[in-house]
Order: C-alpha cells, then structure tokens, then sequence
C-alpha cells in the first residue's frame, strides 16, 4: 500500500463525491428536473480516482459519455458540474456541453465524448504536444471495453508506441458495450495481450480495488512520462443500465445483486477501518460533508440563470466568423424570396 493517510482521506472523499453527485443526478433526471441523457458512473469510482491522483494539472485526460467521475477526480468543481447539467448559463461549458460533452480545459480535461472511442485521438495529439516541448506530463484516454472493437483505438496505440508518446490508455471493462455483453463482442478477452502486440507495456487490475489501481497506474504512469506508452484494463461493474432509461433487460437479478457487491467505496471504507487508519465515525463523517456539499451545488443549480437567446452561438463558432443570421432570413435569401412570403416570426400565433 503505497498511499498514505492523506491520501486515503482524498481517495474515500472524492469516491463518495463522485458516487453522491450521480445518486442526486439519478433522482434529479428521473423527476424530469433535468435535459438531456445520463450515463452514471456507479460503480466504476476506483478507477478515475485511483488514476487521476497519479496526475496533476497538465496532464491531461480524455473522457466517455459515462464520465462524471473522471471530471470529479481532476478536480473539476461539482457545482459548476451541475449547473452544466441542468443547462445553465454559469455551467462549466456555459450549458452548451452538458453531461456528454463536459470538459474544462484549464484543468486538463479534453472532455466528454459521445462518440464511442471519440476522445482516444485527441489524447493522442496531446501526447505528441508532450513530447515536441518536452513536458515531462501524461496524457490518458480514459475508455469502456465498447471502444476495443473501434478502429481508432488500435491506430492511436500503434503510432504512439511508433512515436513513443507519453499516452496511458485506460479500458474500464464493466462487462457492457450498452446492452451487449462483452463476451458476445468480441472473440478475445484479454485485452492487455492485443496492446502488448503494439509495444505497449501492459497490465490489468481489479476495479473494486483503488490500492490496486492507484498503484499500478503509478507504475505505468512512470514509464509513460519516459515515453513508453502503456495500456491498463481496469475490471469494474456498471451498477445502472447504459443510460437513465436502460432498465438493463438483458441483466438478471442475480447477476445484478452480486455485481453490484463489487462496491470499491465500501471495499475501500472496510479496509481502512479495519486497518486502523480512520474510525467508522470518521467515514461518516466524511460523507456527511459530501452529502451537504452535494446539497449545496443542487440548489445552486436549480436557481442558477438560464443562458439567454442571444448567447446561443457563442462558444459555437470562431470568434472570427460572422454569426449566422436568423433561419428565416436564410431561407429568404437561398430562396430569393422577398420578406413580405414569409410571415415574420414575431407576429407568428
């Protein structure tokens, strides 16, 4: 065990942050009290916490559509988070991201993707950047064992080992690519031995185990800022469907309830209580606290301002280009109709 008290503390707070902010945004999109779509992050908290406190702030990260935890454990602010999410105008995008594209750059994070295997590229191209000015940082491309199957993938680990980029891949295999078991994907499960074959260095760990991850990603990591590009499988369970309204048919009961014994905040809160490094009511205290702080950035949220009309293309397009004029004003000019065929949309009923 390499982490030492402080580290625990921050290791079990940011696992209870990352687990409460997607219990509140679970209630809060089933009450229909926020757009968009979901993917939460249950049960996959040891990875994005036991990685990202391997990096600091100009490393930078690549995240998926299931990526809350990954925005938590680089230090992205929870209540901009939720502003994000409910669309609001002091949103951590302005509320143009939302919960699949979220990203804040100042921290590293390169952002959400929707697009399955999306962010890996971009990794890739900072990795580059890393070793062109001779950084020392790591760039990681966090991924689900859906992208195995993506092309992008292979193609960036193959031209960072060629160029020996400063790129760590991590695949959270939690057994589903949406509603397709893993084993029904693809022919082999191993994945380490497919990036082997590139000339990564390669290893798997248990996701239910934040010692285990924190210490190997460590490991790796070390050799990455050398320019020895690596790969780590991290075995984890999704807890929930693939999104909010995936009541997840192709699961039974039964493999649901024992998967979700793989609880790494409950196996992480055992351990150190047994192991005499906090009190059990020090743990509960730890999650009070990120229960008012969770509290506290809801009702922020919810009262935040929503963006105006006028700012819907900023952010959008080069601050160079002339924003697009209204859809009725283009239709008129594409069609080379005078003002008086189309009614003004102001007086529209």
């Amino acid at each position: 065990m390499q982490l030492n008290r402080e580290e625990l503390l921050k290791a079990y707070e940011g696992m209870c942050l990352i687990r409460e902010f997607d219990d509140a945004v679970h209630y809060e999109f089933a009450a229909d009290a926020m757009p968009g779509f979901v993917h939460l992050y249950v049960g996959e908290e040891a990875s994005a916490m036991g990685i990202c406190m391997n990096l600091n702030e100009k490393d930078t990260i690549a995240s998926t559509h299931r990526g809350h935890g990954h925005c938590i454990a680089k230090g992205c602010d929870v209540t901009d988070m939720m502003k994000e999410l409910y669309g609001k105008k002091d949103g951590i995008c302005g509320g143009k991201g939302g919960s699949m594209h979220i990203a804040d750059r100042g921290l590293g994070h390169l952002g959400a993707n929707a697009i399955v295997g999306g962010g890996i590229s971009h990794v890739v191209g900072a990795g580059l950047t890393y070793q062109m000015k001779h950084h020392g940082n790591a760039a990681v491309a966090f991924f689900g064992d859906g992208a195995m199957q993506q092309g992008v993938l292979y193609e960036s680990m193959n031209l960072s080992a060629l160029w020996k980029l400063p790129v760590l891949f991590v695949c959270v295999n939690n057994e589903y690519g949406m509603g397709t078991r893993l084993d029904q994907a693809s022919a082999t499960l191993e994945f380490e031995k497919r990036a082997e074959t590139f000339g990564l260095l390669a290893a798997e760990v248990d996701g239910i185990d934040v010692f285990e991850v924190y210490n190997q990603s460590k490991n790796l990591l070390e050799d990455v800022r050398k320019g020895k590009p690596a790969f780590l499988k991290v075995n984890s369970y999704r807890f929930h469907g693939h999104a909010r309204m995936d009541k997840s048919p192709y699961r039974d009961q039964q493999e649901e309830e024992e998967g979700r014994k793989k609880d790494a905040i409950a196996f992480l809160r055992d351990r150190i209580i047994k192991s005499g490094w906090y009190q059990e009511t020090e743990c509960d205290a730890i999650v009070e606290e990120v229960k008012q702080e969770m509290d506290e950035a809801l009702n922020h949220a919810r009262n935040a301002a929503d963006p105006g009309a006028d700012e819907m293309y900023e952010d959008v397009f080069d601050p160079q280009t002339t924003k697009p004029f209204p859809v009725d004003s283009r239709i008129r000019e594409s069609l080379h109709l005078t003002p008086g065929l189309i009614h003004d949309r102001n007086n529209l009923p």
